[in-house]
């Protein structure tokens, strides 16, 4: 069983630990690159340059997003293991689930406060150029991004529990890549007219997170309309979490197994 206040304790430091390495620079270069790209789109789109710029300013959010996942979640359990500090930390009283979740909790948090600073400057931004954006389905998907990049961070530190960083990032890299297209395996799957192909495929969107279900940045692009109805916004979150969940207690399980 978790307890609530050693897992807070150990997010809480690993959110410290996460500032400290002035990640939250990144918010700076940020509004540095998308107020440089609102003055160059004019010459570039000619009347399409506010969706551009919108488009531009989540895919960016999105990358700068990844980047943090990966490479700081792969190194959240991996550097204490390969520094031999997780002996220390795990003779104290707390649990190995203790110790990933909060991990994990930590890093999320940094997430979460990464994505919404950055959707409020893409918003200030917007609003000073007098670009109409929705409001509401801007904030949805950066709320939605949380949940994704919080999936992510789960998966980057399973794999950081029993590879190195370096594999860990590919391997995590290359679980956001497919992802994102399981929905066209399966529909491949359907078009080549072998059973042993759709099987493959099959296989491939069970074990992969379906990770179109928390991406609503064309959503957000375009306005309210095109955003899935709350219980279907409901069923994808829920989807998110249960999935990060898995990922969380198969890392807890394997990093049990393991003598320090």
């Amino acid at each position: 069983m978790l307890n609530p206040g050693r897992t807070f304790v150990i997010a809480s430091n690993v959110f410290r630990e996460v500032i400290r390495d002035r990640i939250l620079y990144l918010i700076g270069l940020y509004a540095i690159a998308i107020g440089g790209a609102s003055l160059v789109l004019p010459y570039l789109a000619a009347s399409t340059e506010d969706k551009i710029l919108l488009d531009v300013g989540l895919a960016a959010i999105a990358l700068l997003g990844l980047l943090v996942a990966v490479f700081v979640g792969t190194g959240l359990v991996n550097k204490e293991i390969e520094k031999r500090t997780v002996s220390v930390l795990i003779a104290k009283p707390i649990s190995r689930a203790e110790f990933i979740v909060g991990k994990h909790w930590g890093l999320s948090a940094v997430l979460a406060v990464l994505i919404f600073a950055m959707t409020a400057i893409l918003m200030l931004l917007l609003s000073l150029q007098q670009v109409p954006y929705p409001a509401g389905s801007l904030w949805l998907a950066a709320l939605f991004l949380v949940l994704e990049l919080s999936l992510i961070t789960a998966v980057a530190i399973l794999f950081g529990v029993f590879t190195s960083s370096i594999l860990a990032m590919l391997l995590t890299l290359a679980v956001y890549a497919m992802g994102h297209i399981s929905r066209d395996l399966v529909q491949l799957g359907e078009l080549v007219d072998q059973p042993g192909w759709q099987q493959v495929t099959q296989v491939l969107y069970l074990v992969l997170p379906d990770l179109s279900r928390l991406d609503l940045k064309n959503q957000a692009v375009y306005g309210l309309a095109l955003i899935p109805q709350p219980l279907e916004l409901v069923s994808h979150a829920a989807y998110g979490l249960i999935y990060t969940t898995l990922m969380l207690a198969i890392a807890t399980a394997i990093f049990a197994r393991r003598q320090f």
